[in-house]
């Protein structure tokens, strides 16, 4: 059996108990190292599990999966995945993957970043889809994410954006030359998705993510040292200092807010009397 075990959003002890139990007996155990990262590292996980773990990078899971599922007919391997399995970021390469060697598939799930965003105040029914915002170069600046936002606020949905992550990224030099170097790990800040979301605003000048749009930023969502800051984009994009280390996240507030969830997520806010003047203006219209 493949058992696709989800580890929830913080720490070891996050793990629900029948995913520890796959854990324990399975004959191998691997990490899922690149999407996305605990606030803890390798070696609290396999204290606390009592196993040894290996990591399972990009490369591995896309190009070599055929050693991850090696006689997973006859043994246990389980696969952990940060979050859910299939949350924020799905896995359904590896297990069709399977499914074509005939390897039976389980899934442990768990608590992810689009559940746990409920904690910010906002009712997780008012959601739309889900964005990613990407590191900008100086000659590439996607911008799909921004078409995406405009049509949950044309009816009036929150959205939810996940900020990019490079952990074991190469450089274009060393990527073309094939040598194995790898960059340092990067993570992007609330402020910085503020700013490149202002940024295509500026450019698109269709009204989806102005200077003054309400948002809330998130960090390390579940853990221990959980933040929530709200405010305009503006705004937030001075608050890293306040926000602290990764994993970041953002939400762009839709019209449809009800006065609970503003009540709620006021609390949060920079400067609490802007916040109630733009929502009076933009915000509280049903």
């Amino acid at each position: 059996m493949l058992y696709l075990v989800g580890l929830g959003l913080s720490d070891e002890t996050d793990i629900t108990v029948k995913g520890l139990e796959v854990v324990k007996k399975a004959s191998r155990v691997y990490l899922e190292a690149y999407t996305s990262i605990l606030l803890v590292d390798q070696m609290v996980l396999e204290k606390y599990y009592e196993r040894s773990i290996i990591l399972a990078d990009r490369e591995m899971v896309e190009s070599n999966s055929d050693e991850i599922l090696r006689n997973a007919q006859d043994e246990d391997v389980a696969f952990l995945v940060v979050g859910d399995p299939f949350g924020a970021t799905t896995h359904t390469d590896l297990v069709l993957r399977a499914r074509e060697l005939n390897i039976p598939v389980r899934t442990v799930p768990n608590a992810s970043i689009m559940s746990g965003i409920g904690a910010c105040g906002l009712q997780l029914y008012n959601f739309g889809q889900t964005v990613s915002m990407v590191f900008f170069t100086d000659n590439w600046k996607p911008s799909s994410f921004y078409d995406r936002i405009r049509e949950n606020r044309q009816i009036g949905l929150h959205t939810l954006v996940l900020v990019d992550i490079k952990v074991k990224e190469q450089s274009l030099e060393n990527l073309a030359r094939g040598r194995m170097i790898f960059e340092p790990p990067r993570y992007m800040t609330v402020g910085q998705c503020a700013q490149q979301m202002i940024e295509v605003e500026e450019e698109r000048k269709d009204g989806v993510c102005t200077r003054d749009s309400l948002a809330i930023g998130a960090a390390r969502v579940g853990g221990k040292t959980e933040k929530f800051i709200a405010g305009t984009l503006e705004e937030l994009c001075s608050q890293d200092d306040e926000f602290g280390p990764p994993l970041h996240s953002l939400v762009l507030l839709g019209r449809r807010a009800h006065e609970l969830e503003n009540d709620f997520v006021r609390h949060f806010a920079v400067d609490k009397e802007k916040w109630d003047r733009i929502w009076k203006e933009e915000y509280g219209k049903q």
